[in-house]
């Protein structure tokens, strides 16, 4: 049987209500005294129970993560960065998948409430603002990762998408390439919107016309990406160079030029986005704007972590992406 509060108050002479305070680091314990019952606790093997810990502060110390599919290279980092954040506060993670179906997301969280955890942390949300109102309804705060419905949501994580976007574009601009291409993602509504206008307005800057024959459609897939980049390499003439809405885009690309006895980079130079782990182990390794996924965990943990605690934490956060040059570009012709 394991050692008790009331252990640990016989043991050091004080009420059971003192321990208790002691080992929740009550400022209403003398230092000297909080010392001792916590050396003590240590000494005699004290294992705090997380149902007692939950009805003394009315939380249970629980995170719901909805993520849209497991399977997904792009989620692991983002959960990594929560978890390590959690476990350090003393919270437990729950992690579920919405599948990218807006109706199921929106069950996975008011599941979550069931469950009675402290608060919700939700990437790539298809539903976005239409939290605001659950807010009321079920009381727990909810951080979203990337939220991908137009609106701002009140607390956020999220990377510059624009900015990434302009950064791919421009580096293809500065290897001497005009005809570039985009393979986009329609289904991520407002991503592929500022991807897109990233990659238009590095064009515009560099006084190169928009074509709207260049833009491919995709899924945000590899099968997508495939068929994308077919599209694109029926064009006449086809375009030297391609930015993908993400990795498993580009690498669907890959797949497509090689298929066709064409060669990345010699024949078509390829850059993708969010540098998931994949991304440098394909052949060419694939030139990519990083997503600083790790940090986006973190981050959105610690927003919720400060929302709990009645801190005033930050509503939205945004952060730049890095490009990430490897073998999958080159220069045409004479580099500018």
């Amino acid at each position: 049987m394991g050692v008790s509060i009331k252990d640990i108050a016989k043991a050091a002479g004080v009420s059971h209500s003192t321990v208790s305070r002691a080992l929740s680091d009550s400022p209403l314990v003398k230092e000297e005294t909080k010392r001792r019952i916590q050396r003590l606790a240590r000494e005699m093997g004290y294992s705090p129970s997380a149902i007692a810990r939950s009805l003394a502060t009315k939380r249970t110390y629980t995170i719901g993560l909805v993520v849209t599919t497991i399977a997904d290279p792009f989620v692991a980092d983002i959960v990594r960065g929560v978890e390590e954040v959690a476990l350090d506060k003393g919270y437990s993670v729950l992690l579920s998948n919405s599948n990218a179906d807006p109706q199921r997301e929106m069950a996975v969280v008011k599941t979550f409430h069931e469950r009675r955890v402290d608060g919700v942390i939700v990437t790539a949300s298809r539903v976005g603002d239409l939290y605001l109102p659950l807010l009321e309804e079920i009381g727990a705060p909810i951080v979203l990762i990337n939220n991908l419905r137009d609106g701002k949501y009140v607390y956020s994580v999220a990377t510059d998408n624009v900015h990434g976007a302009k950064l791919a574009t421009r580096y293809l601009i500065e290897l001497g390439h005009r005809r570039i291409g985009y393979i986009a993602c329609p289904n991520k509504e407002r991503s592929n919107r500022d991807r897109l206008e990233g990659y238009r307005k590095a064009l515009r800057e560099a006084n190169i016309a928009f074509q709207p024959a260049l833009v491919a459609q995709g899924d945000g897939k590899v099968e997508g990406g495939r068929e994308g980049m077919r599209r694109l390499l029926t064009l006449s003439p086809p375009p030297t160079a391609v930015f993908c809405y993400n990795d498993l885009t580009a690498i669907g690309a890959m797949m497509a030029i090689k298929g066709a006895g064409l060669h990345v980079p010699d024949d078509v130079s390829l850059v993708g986005f969010d540098d998931i782990a994949m991304a440098s182990y394909v052949d060419p390794p694939l030139t990519t704007v990083r997503q600083r996924k790790y940090e986006m965990g973190r981050l959105a943990m610690e927003m919720l972590l400060n929302i709990l605690s009645g801190e005033e934490a930050t509503k939205s956060i945004v952060l730049q992406g890095e490009l990430i040059v490897r073998k999958s570009c080159q220069a045409l012709g004479p580099a500018p």
